[in-house]
């Protein structure tokens, strides 16, 4: 095992990963925006014994954890599977044969049918098919009250109405047989003000109060600043237009970075602008963490120079930004080792920004901001939209609405609220 140093974990982050690895019981490993969920799976990716496989629903989430798509790890077809015959190759079973823990993140995006796909795989792939999963320990990261599964055609949602209690990953039917052990992390790291802390988990669990909404009207009425400050809107065609005006306001030529792909990446799953247009005095989101910890990934600067390389200004101090690589990892067997091998079959390179006058919401997934303009636009057409956009801010001062919130902007799915009534608390490690 390499044990790599990152951030420290909390005492309630360090009994999680005691739980994960010193037992094999299923765990789902949820929180409030900001409890520290993805310092604990990258934790565990470095730090654990087992043989452990990381996916993600998607290609970009993927990428963010260092995983596989669980489409392209199972070999499974796109839409709903159902009963139909699962194909396996050889090299698709042994993989599968050598997991210990298969980590899932973003789970809240994975919908029932999948989750019961996998279950099928995992036992038809180990010749356990009495046995849940064929005897792997499934582990699972996300917020159900931030991101839903995304509903398919009209057949595959009357599929799901006759076939599920819901399309969320929680009602796959294998959860009838195996034992999912709910942790929730209460720890917030991110925002620090105990008032604003209770007003987002109101929004999150659909509770707002008159006192609560007109705290958070209140605050986000003010005027924005002129500095640039980020706007989150719910549509991606806002923030295209906030991003193109904003960039053709500014004096000079436009200077453009095409970014170099190589291998197997596919064009889903780019995780920066393909064509980087950018000008001296562009608004501009770091989109990765920095190995010198000069920024993290969310951090937003203003280019000052391009040239070779492009200088960003963040905090009133000038750093040299270059191209970095994002790579596409696959799982498979190795016959000398005996043991699972991660190797990239893909690399993506770009400058890691991205214009930062607006992002949509659901880009701003993960990312903290000490100050951002949140444009709900006409309405809000998902749930826990709003909750996701509030939550990305540190404190309420940060706060600038383009209108006040409305009680239907907070949305809150009944069948999560379901789901996270009815679970009993999980046993610790040794209990």
């Amino acid at each position: 095992m390499v044990t790599v140093s990152g951030p420290a974990l909390s005492p309630e982050q360090q009994r999680v990963f005691e739980l994960i690895e010193g037992t094999k019981n299923h765990v789902f490993v949820t929180g409030r925006a900001g409890t520290g969920k993805s310092t604990l799976l990258n934790h565990l990716a470095w730090n654990t014994e087992k043989q452990v496989v990381i996916s993600a629903p998607t290609g970009v989430a993927a990428l963010n954890v260092g995983g596989q798509t669980i489409h392209s790890l199972f070999r499974l077809p796109i839409g709903v599977i159902a009963d139909h015959d699962i194909e396996q190759g050889g090299d698709v079973r042994k993989v599968l044969n050598t997991i210990d823990t298969l980590v899932i993140d973003e789970v809240s995006m994975v919908n029932a049918d999948l989750m019961d796909a996998i279950d099928r795989s995992l036992r038809q792939a180990r010749q356990r098919p009495l046995e849940a999963f064929g005897g792997v320990q499934i582990v699972l990261f996300g917020d159900p009250y931030q991101l839903a599964p995304v509903p398919g055609g009209s057949d595959e949602r009357a599929y799901f109405t006759d076939h599920y209690s819901s399309m969320w990953f929680f009602d796959a039917k294998v959860w009838r047989e195996a034992v999912l052990n709910i942790v929730e992390l209460t720890e917030i790291h991110r925002q620090h003000d105990d008032e604003f802390k209770f007003m987002l988990n109101a929004v999150r669990h659909g509770m707002v109060t008159k006192e609560i909404a007109d705290a958070l009207n209140g605050a986000g009425a003010r005027t924005p600043p002129t500095d640039g400050t980020i706007t989150l809107a719910t549509r991606n065609d806002s923030v295209n237009r906030i991003n193109a005006e904003a960039l053709k306001r500014l004096k000079g030529a436009v200077k453009t970075a095409k970014a170099e792909i190589s291998g197997d990446f596919g064009s889903r799953a780019y995780p920066a602008e393909e064509s980087l247009e950018l000008k001296a005095g562009a608004r501009v989101m770091f989109l990765r963490n920095d190995s010198d910890q000069r920024w993290v990934n969310g951090t937003v600067g203003t280019v000052t120079k391009i040239s070779g390389s492009v200088w960003v200004e963040v905090d009133g101090e000038v750093h040299e930004v270059e191209p970095v690589s994002w790579e596409k990892y696959k799982y498979s067997y190795s016959q000398t080792s005996k043991l699972l091998t991660k190797d990239v079959v893909g690399e993506f390179t770009q400058f890691p920004l991205r214009l930062a006058w607006a992002v949509t919401i659901h880009k701003s997934q993960g990312k903290t901001y000490d100050k951002a303009v949140v444009d709900l636009g006409s309405r809000v057409f998902s749930s826990g939209q709003t909750y996701v956009a509030l939550s990305r801010l540190t404190s309420l001062e940060g706060l600038y609405l383009t209108r006040p919130l409305r009680p239907n902007d907070i949305i809150v799915d009944t069948d999560v609220q379901r789901f996270m009534r009815r679970q009993p608390p999980s046993p610790q490690p040794g209990r």
